[in-house]
């Protein structure tokens, strides 16, 4: 009998939580069916294109299609690490995604910190304004200022004239060595203003109290800095640290190919160039799809390496 009884009390409670989940299902269905759409679209536009990748273990020919072109197996991946432009391309690839990396996230945390010591509310929400108004900027306009300032006749060249620092006009686009920094400074310019937006975001929901106890302690601005800002942002830098580290390989497209030209090739060029140029415009789909599963691959090694990292120290994770 008590057995009996244990049964249908569990099955009571299973019809309950059945009642439950329909109509909680009934209440939240406008939010479900937007997700659902949400869904397909991921599938239809971000998954299924994956299919695509088979083209990089083929000998593909867009008459043949996928499923008939010739299957060479890792053919394409060995002629891709047996290119020496394609290794200097990594070099550049590397290179330019940690500058920027490096650079764009330690200004905008610098940016955003200075930007909340300011205690004018107008000066302040000027100058935040001003700083990401150049995030809008096409690269084109972007590469086109960056032409006339660094111009044998522009600011650059002339204010160093004029401070007597050079004799004749450089010719930034002339010389390898100048192409990263600029790369960088460009980046920056561009986007700090807009990368701090979230820094300042997670500075506004820090306690007051906080500063005020540092405050009574004798802290000072630079002190309160050290120990209440940047440990109160902390979380938040470290989950867009973990983020952006699977990015470095995406070290930009329109920049290097607006800027590159023929005297700083073997510092210019980057994997989505190399793509372009080999894929796109020679024909080839196949070594260029093989190199953009390299760049995928790595970039989904250098997020599990660093969560795993930021795991081990008990930091916040991205999963």
């Amino acid at each position: 009998m008590a057995g009996k009884a244990r049964k249908k009390a569990a099955n009571r409670e299973t019809e309950m939580k059945v009642k439950i989940t329909w109509k909680e299902i009934k209440q939240q269905k406008v939010l479900l069916i937007w997700s659902l759409v949400i869904v397909i679209y991921g599938f239809i536009f971000y998954y299924l294109p994956l299919g695509g990748w088979l083209m990089a273990f083929q000998n593909y020919k867009p008459a043949k299609g996928l499923l008939h072109s010739e299957f060479v197996g890792l053919e394409k991946f060995q002629r891709l690490f047996s290119d020496e432009t394609f290794i200097r391309v990594i070099r550049n690839t590397l290179a330019m995604g940690v500058i920027n990396l490096v650079v764009t996230f330690v200004m905008a945390i610098l940016f955003a910190i200075l930007l909340n010591e300011i205690t004018h509310k107008y000066a302040k929400k000027t100058i935040q304004t001003i700083s990401y108004l150049p995030h809008f900027l096409s690269w084109i306009i972007v590469t086109g200022i960056l032409h006339d300032m660094l111009s044998g006749t522009g600011v650059v060249n002339e204010l160093l004239r004029n401070l007597h620092i050079i004799d004749k006009p450089i010719d930034f686009f002339a010389h390898p060595s100048y192409f990263w920094p600029i790369v960088a400074f460009a980046n920056v310019w561009k986007e700090t203003g807009w990368n701090a937006i979230i820094y300042l975001a997670a500075i506004t929901s820090i306690d007051p109290s906080l500063y005020e106890a540092a405050s009574i302690d004798g802290a000072g601005r630079f002190a309160k800095i050290m120990h209440v800002t940047l440990p109160g942002i902390k979380p938040t830098i470290i989950i867009l640290l973990l983020m952006n580290v699977g990015n470095v390989l995406n070290a930009g497209f329109e920049i290097q190919y607006l800027l590159g030209n023929g005297l700083v090739q073997s510092v210019s060029q980057t994997i989505d160039i190399y793509v372009l140029k080999w894929g796109i415009s020679q024909g080839d789909y196949a070594i260029g799809t093989a190199a953009g599963i390299f760049k995928s691959v790595v970039s989904i090694i250098l997020i599990v390496i660093a969560n795993q990292i930021a795991k081990r120290n008990g930091e916040e994770q991205l999963y």
